[in-house]
This record gives C-alpha cells, sequence and structure tokens, in this order.
C-alpha cells in the first residue's frame, strides 16, 4: 500500500501542471501506479451544458474506459486506493461538489481516499489528501 513517502507526488502534479488550465483526474493504485485518467467534463459540458453546467476548467469526469478500469481494479490484487484531481487557481479543499460526486445516498461510492492538488498559473503548488470519517471528509496529510 502506499505511504506518505511513496505517494507518488511529482507524477500527479506534472499530470495537473500538464492539463492547466483544466482539472486533470485519475487515481493511485495502492502499489503507487498512477493511472492518468481523462477529464471529459468540458465535452458533456459541450454537448448539453444545462445538465453539465461545470466545464473542464471547474469540474472534472473520468471517462468510461478510466471509470471501468478504476471499478476493475477493485476486484484485483492492486485496487485503486486514491483519486486525484486538481483545484486549479483555487486551492486544494474538499469542495461542495466534490463531495456530492463522492457520495450516493450519504455514503462513499468507492473506498478510497481523495487527492486534491492545488496548481496555481500551472504550477503544483501542494496537495492535501482527504478521507471519509464516517460523517464526512476530512482532510488526513497536506503536502508542500
Amino acid at each position: 500500500m502506499t505511504t506518505k513517502r511513496s505517494l507518488p507526488l511529482d507524477t500527479v502534479y506534472r499530470h495537473a501542471e500538464r492539463l492547466y488550465p483544466e482539472e486533470c483526474c485519475g487515481f493511485i493504485h495502492a502499489d503507487g501506479h498512477v493511472h492518468q485518467g481523462v477529464n471529459i467534463q468540458g465535452q458533456l459540458h459541450q454537448r448539453e451544458p444545462e445538465l453539465y453546467s461545470r466545464t473542464a476548467e471547474n469540474g472534472y469526469t473520468l471517462s468510461i474506459a478510466d471509470t471501468v478500469a478504476l471499478n476493475k481494479s477493485f476486484a484485483s490484487p492492486n485496487p485503486a486506493h486514491i483519486i486525484y484531481h486538481s483545484h486549479p487557481d483555487v486551492g486544494a479543499y474538499f469542495s461542495r461538489e466534490d463531495k456530492h460526486r463522492a457520495l450516493y445516498m450519504g455514503e462513499p461510492i468507492y473506498p478510497v481516499q481523495h487527492l486534491v492538488i492545488d496548481v496555481r498559473s500551472g504550477r503544483a503548488q501542494g496537495a492535501k489528501l482527504f478521507a471519509w470519517d464516517g460523517h464526512d471528509f476530512i482532510c488526513l496529510d497536506e503536502f508542500a
């Protein structure tokens, strides 16, 4: 399992910087392997702006292929244990939208923690790791 020392921050930071000003998204397996996802939020917004009011600059949706890979990982010996995404120019916090998308009927959809990357002007500034405590998402750790 990934520990604080082995968390692949450089990889997710580069992903966030490369996609800026759009949000990046993906997940990290228990062994630290990073699955860099494709954010299709911009496509969804372009197709149906009334239904998908957020753009890729302020929202993310993993592609269908990424979602299938995420779901399959839970039945594998190397499951995903962190879902990550970036927040361009607004800081690393677990937003109301993040919470809404991570829960179904008040319970987490996936048995994972959530890493939110702070990227400003195209440069990753740090990240925060969040976990469900049974009532809400709390910050477990902060990375400079």
